[in-house]
């Protein structure tokens, strides 16, 4: 029914390069809009078919949406077909580099080579796709092209509307994403609409080697990038003793957060990967025989559960923790140098201090009033004009910043996020909407499994980052304050369209293509699910939610 369809949607596409941040993202819209228009339907509608520019993006790309009403068009129940067409760089394919985008010359080629045996057997059953964005995630959009066509062919099935989303940018920093959320408001009071629920197409994977299953995700999960400054007191190598090394500090904290599982977010019966360390440095720009004055860590951390003050309280706790150790280590072995050289002891021991940026920059606004506001304001429009920085870089630049201007020469750790918000989603049996689409998704997934001969499992957090994170958010006022509050790039350099995202506040599931090595140059697709089952498996979610 699908495949044929399915199969010459994603071989153009993955034929089309559109690294994020290139100019065959740009591109890439368009002919999704022109692959679209080829349907009568747009072609006696061409107003339900839209290429929009993002918003507040610093290079021009853009977005592909597409409206298909059902019935004699005076349905206002709208489901939201969404997915991105955006991929990551094909460096890792080595020699294969100008073959990344080619599925058919990438098997001819590997033919010949020693490939890894899982992905041998794979390609030789000839039920597999390689080639950059097969699985991530050009064949979800495809899925939803085909689905979109199969309905605007017979609309008098269809008991709703359906809007296709095609989006630039996930893969970066969901500028496309974050740009459609401003746009589906608009488009809803022009054409009447309401959004029910949404159906994201992004790709799935086996869970464990071996593992049998196809999966279907209710909600998502969340990501927070918490940061740790540490501010030490530097000193001569040859006098270690008279200063504090901030390194110390990082290497407890690191200890303490790095796959650390006490720290797996659990909910539903579903545990989160535990934290684990992105980035840690000292601060120092060349080397010399003094210790650093300053060092930072961040971690990536994901959360089913927890709020953004929830993992703000874990993280200043287990920094208070991991600087007193730190000190005890540096008096320990201050008092056994002492002992075996016959020196006397410095007398000097380091407090254990922490702040998060909220807490910081509040005590900076008491002491000094508004004359510091607007001093500070400027400091940081000054950083954000700085555009060799990244959301981390500014960040750390800010929480420097604010330290030379408000902190001490004592040490001192700062705790903060450092990057975007990417807020999980919860669905919910008590809210109407949440169970109609579970209810949905129940009932196609039972009316598929007798044609299907792998289980088909249905889980509760979809494991990656996602744009489903941008079609509601579960945390609340007060939740997510806490990560306004300690985000120094906070409408200065990042912002969150937090209004638009509740406005449309949709339960959302992900049913999309199976495959393997995402991001690896083995990336490869398979076909029997991607191209026939998981298509009809969206049909049916579509029919039950609006029956």
């Amino acid at each position: 029914m699908f495949r044929d369809t399915v199969m010459r949607f994603t071989r153009k596409l993955v034929e089309h390069p559109s690294i994020v941040g290139t100019s065959g993202e740009r591109d890439l819209a368009f002919l999704i809009r022109d692959m679209l228009a080829e349907h009568p339907y747009f072609g006696e509608h061409p107003d339900h078919l839209m290429v929009l520019p993002t918003r507040d993006d610093d290079r021009e790309r853009y977005n592909v949406l597409a409206l298909v009403k059902g019935g004699d068009g005076h349905y206002r129940e709208t489901v939201i077909l969404m997915g991105h067409f955006d991929t990551v760089g094909v460096e890792d394919y080595g020699k294969w580099q100008d073959l990344a985008f080619s599925p058919d010359k990438l098997i001819e080629a590997w033919r010949s080579e020693p490939l890894p045996e899982e992905v041998r057997q794979d390609l030789e059953s000839g039920r597999w796709m390689p080639g950059r964005g097969s699985v991530d995630m050009k064949s979800g959009i495809a899925i939803n092209m085909a689905v979109l066509h199969e309905f605007a062919s017979r609309r008098e099935e269809l008991r709703g509307n359906l809007l296709f989303i095609a989006a630039c940018d996930e893969e970066n920093d969901s500028r496309g994403m974050l740009s459609a959320v401003e746009d589906v408001h608009p488009l809803a009071v022009r054409e009447n609409l309401e959004y029910v629920a949404a159906i994201n197409s992004d790709y799935t994977s086996p869970r464990w080697e071996g593992d049998p299953n196809r999966y279907i995700y209710l909600g998502t999960v969340g990501k927070l990038l918490p940061a740790f400054y540490v501010t030490g007191k530097e000193t001569h190598a040859g006098q270690v003793f008279e200063g504090f090394d901030p390194n110390l500090v990082i290497a407890e904290l690191t200890s303490r957060i790095d796959y650390n599982t006490d720290l797996c977010d659990e909910l539903f019966g579903e545990t989160t990967m535990p934290p684990v360390s992105l980035k840690q440095t000292d601060l120092k720009l060349r080397y010399d025989v003094q210790t650093p004055h300053g060092a930072v860590a961040w971690f990536n951390f994901f959360v089913h559960g927890m709020s953004p003050a929830d993992v703000m309280r874990k993280m200043k706790s287990l920094a208070e923790e991991a600087f007193a150790a730190a000190v005890g280590r540096f008096v320990r072995h201050r008092d056994v140098h002492a002992g075996r050289t016959g020196l006397p002891p410095s007398g000097w021991t380091p407090k254990v201090r922490v702040f998060s940026y909220a807490e910081l920059l509040r005590e900076a606004l008491r002491k000094h009033g508004a004359a510091f506001e607007r001093e500070w304001r400027e400091c940081l429009e000054s950083l954000s004009g700085d555009h060799r920085l990244d959301l981390r870089e500014f960040s750390v630049k800010a929480v420097e910043e604010l330290w030379k201007r408000a902190g001490d020469a004592e040490p001192a750790v700062i705790v903060f996020y450092a990057s975007p918000y990417i807020p999980r989603v919860v669905l919910s049996e008590e809210e109407e909407r949440g169970e109609r689409l579970m209810t949905a998704v129940r009932k196609a997934v039972d009316d598929i499994r007798p044609h299907v001969s792998r289980p088909v499992e249905i889980r509760k957090f979809f494991p990656y980052i996602s744009d489903m994170s941008f079609v509601a958010i579960s945390d609340n006022e007060g939740d997510l304050e806490a990560f306004t509050v300690n985000m120094p790039a906070w409408e200065v350099k990042y912002r969150l369209p937090v209004e638009a995202i509740r406005r449309l506040d949709v339960p959302v599931v992900n049913i999309g293509p199976y495959g393997k090595d995402a991001h690896k140059k083995w990336e490869r697709v398979e076909t029997d699910w991607s191209m026939e089952i998981a298509p009809r498996l969206t049909v049916g979610v579509i029919q039950h939610l609006f029956r």
